[in-house]
């Protein structure tokens, strides 16, 4: 059997570049930090939107829209719970 490799290739736009594996997980995970911040950010300014909206058309509030998604830490603590 041949060694792993020490390089991954990653597609940047239309070009392909060899980077260590290494670099390249550490690029990926601040990407999806980035990414998560970003959609988190997105999602409070759309409930301000929607609560502003419903005000505006003379509806309540509406019931539960606050709500947070759990984290993955807190669906594990969740999945051990249920198992047992």
């Amino acid at each position: 059997p041949s060694p792993l490799p020490e390089n991954a290739m990653v597609c940047f736009g239309s070009m392909f570049i060899e980077l260590p594996k290494a670099k390249t997980r550490e690029m990926l995970l601040q990407d999806q930090e980035e990414l998560d911040e970003e959609i988190n950010k997105l999602r409070k300014e759309l409930r301000v939107k929607v609560n502003r909206l419903y005000e505006a058309q003379g509806k309540p509030e509406l019931k539960g829209f606050n709500l947070n998604p759990m984290s993955a830490e807190e669906m594990k603590l969740i999945n051990r719970i249920l198992e047992g």
